[in-house]
């Protein structure tokens, strides 16, 4: 049997390939299409179209099992029992795309909500290659226990923004067989899924992604994550990454690349099982904002930011803050020329006896409350290199510092609008005196 020849390429018109096409007498056309030409451009001029599915004498079944399995996206919802509510959200410009069935029925569902009388044990949802987003697919979808991606032959999918946000109640997720290569916004994909302990990720192609802010945010109860595989060359949000993932131990981020990186503020806030972070291999010239960025790392015992470049950092608010286990901090790298908020910096840093901040410039620095307050531990400080001209607040800064007893605040301009109430609260007795003594403009309401 003669057969022919097509394009492997596939770089020739429509028209062209409907020409070639009508030309085509062999029985095995779809054989010889799939083996030589690009799926998705078959699939796109014969999917909607029966004049041409006609000329080429298409087996209409044998197409519909070679576009399943070769433009489709198939997935397996368990309800869980009793709950009942959305269990899919679909853009309504994109609805067309979706196939729903329940228990395995031939009945295709038009509605995305289960209801009081519904006996569902299990939802397939066939989803055409024509979609393009996911965002905010699974989102707050309560009544779903378990999600399980069977087949994914879709690479068209560019926004996967909230994806699984709020899922709950959601015990398994099965994503093994992700397709993620031109997908640029995972913010907030996994965002309180707190009942999941591991996700595997392994698989993903991250890319074009440029947001993951929020992406593992309160995964709570997950104690496995491997983010070995990330390409991060375009990210720009790393904020609140893997804020409150409170059970992780570990996380090997030695292969990131923050070239691109402007904003990691909260990117470890409340990871409170981690004992050790070494992040010297961070680039970090780029970011602005490191506000929270280590806070709450209650278990931290070392810590290696050797490498950071701050020079372009704003705010660092309460970046240490909570850091309890860490009994020291080399910080003598930081660039802390533009930085304008340095509020609770060092709070509750409880083991420090002493910290070496005279790198510091603090020029353009208009919060200092709370710095150093609750390091119970610091028995000295001298911060004979600190301006506070552009100051506004100092209030709480060494608030029960309660070990302190030597402090040079020599270069500090303390005008009369800063608020400085109870700056050193709950200090000594008898340092308090010793800074009545030496810095007799401090107004009262700073040893309150």
């Amino acid at each position: 049997m003669k057969t022919h020849s097509i394009n492997e390429e596939g770089d020739f018109s429509k028209k062209q390939f409907k020409a070639k096409l009508e030309n085509i007498k062999s029985k095995c056309i779809l054989q010889i299409i799939f083996d030589n030409f690009k799926k998705k451009k078959f699939l796109e001029l014969i999917k909607y179209n029966k004049n041409l599915q006609q000329k080429i004498d298409l087996n209409i079944n044998k197409y519909k099992e070679y576009s399943e399995l070769y433009s489709t996206i198939e997935i397996e919802l368990i309800p869980i029992k009793l709950i009942f509510g959305k269990f899919i959200n679909i853009d309504s410009s994109e609805r067309e795309y979706y196939h729903i069935y329940f228990n395995n029925e031939d009945k295709e569902i038009q509605r995305t909500s289960l209801y009081i009388n519904d006996e569902v044990t299990n939802i397939k949802i066939i989803i055409d290659y024509k979609a393009t987003t996911f965002e905010k697919l699974f989102a707050e979808c309560k009544c779903i226990e378990s999600i399980y991606f069977k087949r994914f032959a879709n690479i068209n999918i560019i926004n996967m923004n909230s994806m699984f946000y709020g899922c709950y109640n959601l015990e398994k997720l099965n994503i093994s067989k992700f397709k993620s290569d031109n997908v640029t916004d995972m913010n907030s994909m996994f965002y309180e899924c707190s009942l999941l302990e591991k996700i595997d990720v392994s698989n993903f192609n991250t890319k074009n992604v440029t947001d993951m802010n929020c992406m593992f945010f309160r995964c709570s109860n997950l104690k496995e994550l491997n983010v070995c595989n990330f390409n991060t060359i375009n990210v720009k949000d790393m904020g609140y990454m893997f804020c409150e993932c409170s059970k992780l131990k570990e996380i090997n981020v030695s292969n990131f690349n923050t070239n691109n990186v402007l904003y990691m503020n909260h990117i470890f806030s409340r990871c409170s099982s981690f004992k050790e972070l070494d992040r010297s291999n961070f680039i970090t010239n780029k970011i602005t904002n490191m506000k929270n960025m280590f806070s709450c790392c209650s278990s931290l015992t070392k810590l290696n930011i050797s490498s950071f470049n701050t020079e372009k950092v704003t705010n660092m608010s309460y970046m240490f803050n909570n850091c309890s286990s860490l009994e020291e901090l080399n910080l003598s790298n930081f660039n802390t020329s533009n930085v304008f908020d340095m509020s609770g910096m060092f709070s509750f840093c409880s083991l420090f006896k002493k910290l070496n901040v005279s790198n510091f410039n603090t020029k353009n620095v208009q919060n200092m409350s709370h710095m150093f307050s609750n390091c119970t531990s610091l028995k000295e400080l001298n911060l004979s290199n600190f301006h506070t001209n552009n100051v506004s607040s100092l209030n709480n800064m060494f608030y029960n510092c309660s070990s302190l007893m030597e402090l040079d605040i020599s270069n500090f301009k303390i005008k009369n609008f800063i608020d400085v109430s109870y700056m050193f609260s709950k200090c000594s007795d008898e340092f308090k005196e010793k800074i009545r003594a030496k810095y007799k403009k401090i107004k009262k309401e700073a040893f309150k």
